[in-house]
């Protein structure tokens, strides 16, 4: 089962991102567990804040292109 489990992993990890995101939506929505009303209300509270602070320009954006490529260049942590 282990094994099973390692090569489905790694046959995974080689798909393009966008398969992958797929396949990592499905698989936290199997794990989900209902969310309270209240926290809910606060995550939107605050991505609407977010997306504010992007549109009145006081965050600069980063493609995420860019923030992937950087974190292949720096030293992995162990």
């Amino acid at each position: 089962m282990v094994a099973r489990a390692d090569q489905l992993m790694e046959d995974v990890l080689g798909l393009p991102n966008d398969l992958r995101a797929k396949i990592t939506g499905r698989l936290l929505e199997s794990l989900a567990v209902p969310i309270e009303d209240d926290v809910e209300a606060l995550w939107v509270k605050e991505a609407e804040k977010r997306l504010r602070d992007v549109e009145q320009g006081r965050v600069r954006t980063v493609p995420g292109d860019e923030v992937f490529a950087s974190l292949r260049r720096k030293p992995k942590r162990r």
